[in-house]
Parts: C-alpha cells; sequence; structure tokens
C-alpha cells in the first residue's frame, strides 16, 4: 500500500493506494500535527497494512517536515514530497511554478489522466479553485475565489442580524426567510459564478468541448444543476498523488 498525504489548512486528508485507485480515505485535524497526536491517528487509520511508500502534498510549511518525520518514524521510508520538481503527468505553463499550491497540480494530473486534455477541475474547499491544462497537456493556472462557508460565514460574522447558515440546497429563487435568502444567494449565485467561469474558460481554451471534474467538499451540490460539470470525483487530490507516485 502507498501512503498518502494532502495537508490542508484545516485537516489533512490520509489516503491508502494498490496499483489502481485510492482504497481507503479518512481525514484528521492538520492541528494535530502540532500538538503530537497525528501520528497515531495515521497508524490508526494504516491498521495492518503493509506501507511499501508514502506521497504527500502539503499547503501548511510547518506541518510538512512533522509529517516527513513520522513517515520516516514509524515506517521507516523517506516519503516523496510533491512539488512542481517531482511533478509527473503534468507539463507546467506558468511564470513561477514553486507558487502553485501542490494539491491544484495533484488535482491537474489526476483530470488529464482520467478525462486527457484540455481539462478543468474545480475544487469546492476552503477557497474554490479552478485548475486548467491545456490541449497540450500543460498547467497553465487558473482562478480563485472565496468559497461558499467562508462567504456565509463572513456575512455571519460581519452583520448583526445575519445567521450562520447550514448549506443545503434551495428549489426557490426568492427567499422567504432570511436564511433562504442567504441560501439561494449562496447556492444558485454559486452555480452562476461556476457556470459564467468556466464559459470564459472555454473561450479563452478555444475549445468547445471542455471536460470540468468538480472535487471537494460541496462539489455535490453545486454540481448537481450544472450540465457543463461533467464528473464529480470524491478526493481528486489523493488520486493524483497516487498517480504521482505510480510515475515516479
Amino acid at each position: 500500500m502507498i501512503l498518502l498525504f494532502d495537508i490542508g489548512n484545516t485537516h489533512t486528508h490520509v489516503g491508502l493506494a494498490d496499483g489502481r485507485r485510492v482504497v481507503k480515505q479518512a481525514d484528521i485535524p492538520t492541528l494535530a500535527w502540532f500538538g503530537g497526536s497525528a501520528r497515531t491517528r495515521v497508524e490508526k487509520i494504516v491498521g495492518a497494512h503493509k506501507i511499501a511508500g508514502a506521497v504527500l502534498c502539503s499547503v501548511v510549511p510547518r506541518a510538512t517536515p512533522l509529517a516527513l518525520k513520522s513517515v520516516r518514524a514509524v515506517w521507516k521510508l523517506e516519503a516523496l514530497e510533491f512539488t512542481p520538481k517531482t511533478l509527473r503527468g503534468v507539463g507546467i505553463d506558468y511564470p513561477k511554478p514553486n507558487l502553485i499550491g501542490p494539491d491544484r497540480l495533484a488535482n491537474a494530473v489526476a483530470a488529464k489522466f482520467h478525462f486527457g486534455a484540455p481539462v478543468v477541475v474545480v475544487d469546492f474547499g476552503t477557497a474554490v479553485t479552478f485548475d486548467v491544462v491545456n490541449s497540450r497537456g500543460n498547467y497553465v493556472g487558473g482562478i480563485i475565489a472565496p468559497g461558499l462557508a467562508v462567504m456565509t460565514n463572513y456575512l455571519h460574522e460581519k452583520t448583526a442580524l445575519l445567521p450562520k447558515i447550514e448549506i443545503r440546497d434551495i428549489k426557490t429563487s426568492i427567499g422567504k426567510s432570511t436564511e433562504e435568502a442567504m441560501l439561494v444567494g449562496a447556492v444558485h449565485g454559486y452555480r452562476g459564478l461556476v457556470r459564467e467561469l468556466i464559459g470564459q474558460l472555454k473561450r479563452e481554451l478555444g475549445a468547445k468541448k471542455l471536460p470540468v471534474v468538480a472535487t471537494g467538499g460541496y462539489a455535490k451540490l453545486i454540481a448537481a444543476k450544472l450540465p457543463e460539470i461533467s464528473a464529480v470525483a470524491a478526493d481528486w487530490t489523493r488520486e493524483g498523488l497516487r498517480l504521482v507516485w505510480q510515475k515516479k
């Protein structure tokens, strides 16, 4: 088994993969790396599986050496840190590759492998990110916008009367309460944002057909009524890490 780490700002997404797919997934708080409990949590996720290798990507630089040290201590392995220098499966046509989030590159690797090029990945996380692979198979950049939860939480925190809401789908386009009005703005509004940006990407890429893969926490919700989205993947980043390991 290959041990996969996608270290994000809030959660570290842990996976186990064989030669064909990611077979097990679980999350731990990224803060656990600093509190000392992450190693034990990861060992419980791995269980009795034999680990032959490990690969990680991280957007939290302080957590990266702690994860590498844990893999070294428990499984006597040197984990592969996924960066633009260790990238496989996708080229890069970007002015400063080191500024690209490695999770975004991993998404691009998985999308190109499964859908070819050009292709776009939309990741609905803390931020919603669009990552673009052009017809030549090169990562060329993307788009970053505030995530759904960030937007609605900001409204709650910065206003006296707007409540904190649980994001869910809503059929109406006219809210009959404050909560409904916020949901219309968040869910329908986000679908409009995604649709418009995909349209602009198609025009800029000159692509009549453009596969778009959605991933992340709100992917199913937002993609439900967007025919522009070709597929929803539960976790594209860990799949990208698996593919990078195979190609190393």
